[in-house]
């Protein structure tokens, strides 16, 4: 095949066919192609913006317009490859796991090792395989960590649609993958967009929110969102919300798991997003008695170090005390009454009133 620069229209449908191929190969569940302009989505999301649905989350608001033209985060892009890759293990439980107060309830995207990490990696050996077929093509990769409109660019690309959750769907495998981005230089054919959104009139996703986080369909308010306050919070969460949080310690799922699309989820086959430590199915006593050097060790290579030590204290903590009572989480939480930051005491002070308040076991 002729170099980048050379390519007829005939090798570069030929290059794209060949593409998607090799992004099965590499572990992804499907790839498409898009182009490059998302301006019609400037307005909508800077109100989100402006109505601090962002919560904390500055990098948000940042970056200028690069999220809207590509080219401006990587010159020369004419093409975005949206590919997207399955996470949940099938040996996982979900909604029992929820269903069982004394055992934490983590993502399920957060059990096994970085999901940035694996996926980047993955995109790169794609890349780098398009270049060894026609040379530099001028690419980056992007998994969740720069100004991308992922949602966008995988629905224009066709790869599914933005649900009412805020999640890209897809009647293929619900809503339990991963999204990834190679922004290429190359003018490869494009994909035709999702052209429907198929929600329909459902709304179990905005209906069981536990916090009620979405102000209307489309639109999530971070403040809200247990994903946001367990993971990217720092401080104390509000009161009001605690008891909302149950046992969920790192992100929560419950927008995926009452989705009827989630019936027709696909498991990974990924090793690397297997479970550690029985992160799906650990007592939350064990987790809260973690001394940070266990935390370190135990959370290297995963997504839940981004929480950081005293977060996770201060989670489970919560977690703890809207669990059912008993006396080895009495004597946990007292534990830590003395020992722990000011931020973990409160939580803590918290967690100890909510567990005086339930009927003692017989």
């Amino acid at each position: 095949m002729p170099q980048a620069s050379a390519l007829t229209v005939a090798e570069l449908n030929e290059l794209a066919l060949k593409i998607k191929e090799w992004a099965i190969e590499f572990g992804f569940a499907e790839a498409k192609i898009t182009g490059t302009d998302y301006s019609q989505h400037k307005e909508d999301y800077q109100a989100w913006i402006d109505a601090g649905y962002h919560a904390s989350m500055d990098y948000l608001a940042n970056h200028g317009d690069m999220r809207f033209f590509p080219e401006q985060l990587h010159p020369g892009t004419q093409r975005i490859i949206a590919l997207r890759m399955h996470y949940l293990p099938q040996s996982v439980e979900t909604v029992k796991r929820l269903q069982t107060k004394s055992k934490a309830y983590i993502a399920r995207y957060a059990l096994g090792r970085d999901y940035h990490k694996l996926i980047r990696k993955r995109l790169t050996l794609l890349a780098k395989k398009i270049q060894t077929e026609v040379g530099d093509h001028g690419y980056r990769a992007f998994v969740d960590s720069a100004p991308v409109l992922e949602r966008q660019i995988a629905e224009n690309a066709g790869l599914g649609w933005t649900g009412k959750n805020t999640l890209l769907l897809t009647p293929k495998a619900g809503s339990w993958f991963l999204l990834g981005e190679v922004f290429t230089n190359l003018p490869l054919p494009i994909d035709k967009p999702t052209p429907k959104r198929h929600c329909g009139s459902c709304t179990a996703c905005l209906d069981l929110c536990p916090t009620n986080a979405f102000v209307e369909p489309w639109v999530l308010d971070a403040n809200k969102c247990i994903s946001y306050l367990t993971i990217e919070h720092d401080g104390p969460i509000p009161v009001e919300l605690r008891a909302k949080m149950g046992n969920r310690i790192f992100g929560c799922d419950d927008c995926q798991l009452v989705c009827p699309w989630t019936k027709f989820a696909k498991y990974t086959e990924e090793q690397d997003f297997q479970p550690r430590h029985q992160l799906d199915k650990e007592e939350l006593v064990t987790l809260f008695m973690w001394h940070e050097e266990e935390f370190l060790k135990k959370t290297e290579g995963s997504p839940i170090r981004r929480t950081g030590y005293e977060n996770w204290l201060r989670n489970i903590a919560i977690a703890l005390g809207n669990a059912p009572y008993s006396e080895e989480v009495i004597n946990a939480l007292k534990s830590r009454e003395n020992s722990s930051s000011e931020l973990v005491k409160e939580h803590v002070s918290w967690a100890l009133a909510q567990q005086a308040l339930k009927p003692k076991l017989i």
